[in-house]
């Protein structure tokens, strides 16, 4: 029983302190994703040992003092996603917001066959607008219907899981299909036009993430870039889609200070979206960022359809004239270094589109 304790601390500690290496190496990258796993496995192992065997021998202070420190080095990255803190993200205080939507996030999961499930969940929640990742020619024909619910989108389905459509009951204009860094990997750009006339710029991205002989260097890189187009548009930006990137990595936190865009889960949840067949090991994969213009009405992750991601739904509000009681996300100098050196990877690896 101790070796199996000391062997699953090991573990636990290596985990934990793989992520301080500035690397996009897929296998150290995955490590962002189970903090919190990772961090219940060592509060475990630490209180199970101490109560069986104890810290008494210098090995086993210097054992229990590795895993204090990959404890703290879950917690802060997490502890942002729980009321500890302020919220980022301010809520509206107009009873009734004329400049207010809502934004349906679904990640369908292209070999799923619950159509009808899936177009349930559309109508109980009314969305007025749709993001869906992941959509081939099956799931375009099977959800037709959306046509004469919805009179403006943008489809781009795919055989490849990176198919992407969206749906809006605002009018869009400029609209864009971008392959920003790697060809078959579509994002969507809009300027969607509420019904008071109001303009902002829509941005929606599904990179791929880290896996077998798949390093992250063109993830971040579609990431950043998406951040730098929201930074610089004239309009008030949203960022949404499936980043395929938890909310706590390194990563998505240089994107929110270098878009300047807010994050409404951190003082309020984790909002994990993936994967719904594995309680325990859900993970923040579906994303909305929106510019300090916009206030939070309600957020809330929606009910299992068949995908191996939950939809999140979100409930935004357009008001200019408070977008200065938000405090806005900024980069240090070693911050923009790093989403420089991200910015231009392996030129090798760039399949950009001339």
């Amino acid at each position: 029983m101790r070796i199996l304790l000391e062997i699953l601390g090991g573990i636990g500690i290596l985990f934990s302190l793989l992520t301080l290496v500035k690397s996009t190496q897929w296998w150290i990258r995955m490590m962002d994703f189970p903090r919190v796993q990772v961090m219940t496995l060592l509060l475990m192992v630490m209180g199970l040992y101490g109560w069986l065997y104890g810290y008494e021998m210098l090995s086993q202070k210097l054992f229990a003092g590795l895993m204090v420190v990959a404890i703290i080095n879950q917690a802060v990255h997490v502890y942002k996603f729980t009321p500890l803190v302020r919220p980022q993200a301010l809520r509206s205080k107009i009873k009734a917001p004329k400049n207010s939507f809502g934004f349906m996030i679904s990640n369908v999961r292209m070999s799923n066959k619950r159509y009808d499930r899936f177009l349930q969940v559309v109508r109980e929640t009314d969305p007025d607008m749709l993001l869906i990742n992941e959509p081939n020619h099956a799931w375009a024909q099977a959800i037709s219907e959306l046509d004469e619910r919805y009179p403006y989108c943008i489809k781009k389905p795919l055989e490849n899981t990176y198919g992407m459509m969206f749906f809006s009951k605002f009018k869009l204009s400029n609209t864009e299909v971008r392959y920003l860094v790697e060809d078959g990997i579509p994002s969507f750009y809009a300027v969607v036009e509420l019904p008071t006339g109001k303009k902002f710029d829509l941005f929606t991205v599904h990179p791929q993430p880290p896996h077998l002989n798949k390093d992250t260097d063109l993830r971040e890189a579609e990431l950043l870039t998406v951040a730098k187009m929201a930074k610089d548009s004239p309009y008030p930006s949203i960022v949404a889609g499936d980043l395929n990137d938890v909310a706590w990595s390194y990563t998505t936190n240089l994107f929110r200070k270098i878009s300047g865009l807010l994050d409404p889960r951190i003082g309020r949840g984790f909002y994990n979206t993936y994967n719904a067949f594995v309680p325990f090991f859900r993970y923040s994969l579906d994303h909305v960022f929106y510019d300090p213009a916009f206030r939070l009405i309600r957020m809330k992750c929606l009910g299992f359809f068949g995908s191996d991601h939950f939809p999140i739904f979100i409930r935004l509000s357009y008001e200019p004239q408070e977008a200065k009681e938000h405090e806005v996300p900024t980069p240090d100098e070693e911050e923009k270094e790093d989403a420089d050196e991200l910015l231009h990877p392996d030129p090798d690896k760039l399949q950009r589109k001339g």
